[in-house]
């Protein structure tokens, strides 16, 4: 009987300081560990990407933004995001794609009504849009709905807008569009984008200018 406490207690006492070891590396100098190496090599990353105007942080470069005025340029819709009345900067409660198969009726008439409205927006007295020149990423959200980034093509079908509303020449519009292009990740990975919060804060600069 005394040796079956006593081993017990041994099997707790080792028990107990392996999870007192295991806490301490796996919950206290592991993480310490990461942070460190992440903050030393990519602290810009490892803070969510954060963008900052006029000493504030106003967004990140991984989470797109909805409600700009025409004076700026549009991103992608983000029909599949929940919405919520805390988060009055996103209003997201979850994010996600709508879901709907491409021949869903509901979507059809979706980015049918989504394409009229960028004509109409993009349209100008000197230039006007064609539905054809409208590119899928105007029309549709993307997997997450929380996409940063629009296409080059979508970023210059609204440079005579931009343009028009900003006492800007279109030339300037669209070189500060190309200044802004990503390429493709390592060359051959994804497809040339344009982050928009970017985009929209070096058109207020270049506006600010005169």
């Amino acid at each position: 009987m005394n040796n079956s406490v006593v081993n017990t207690a041994r099997l707790l006492g080792a028990g107990l300081r392996a999870l007192l070891v295991l806490t301490l590396v796996t919950g206290v100098i592991y993480p310490l560990v990461v942070t460190g190496i992440a903050q030393g090599l990519f602290p810009g990353k490892a803070n969510g990407s954060e963008i900052r105007a006029d000493g504030k942080v106003v967004g990140s470069s991984l989470i797109g933004q909805q409600g700009y005025s025409l004076d700026y340029f549009q991103p992608r819709p983000a029909n599949g995001l929940g919405e919520n009345s805390v988060n009055t900067q996103y209003k997201l409660i979850l994010s996600g794609a709508t879901n709907l198969s491409a021949d869903n009726q509901e979507l059809v008439k979706s980015v049918e009504e989504a394409k009229a409205k960028v004509v109409k927006d993009n349209s100008t007295p000197d230039h006007k849009v064609k539905p054809s020149q409208v590119p899928a990423d105007a029309v549709t959200s993307s997997g997450s709905g929380l996409d940063p980034d629009i296409s080059p093509a979508y970023a210059d079908l609204q440079a005579h807008r931009v343009a028009e509303r900003n006492g800007l020449t279109v030339a300037q519009v669209r070189r500060l569009v190309d200044d802004h292009t990503e390429g493709r990740t390592l060359g051959f990975m994804g497809e040339p984008r344009v982050n928009v919060l970017e985009l929209n804060l070096a058109l207020k600069d270049l506006v600010a200018k005169g």
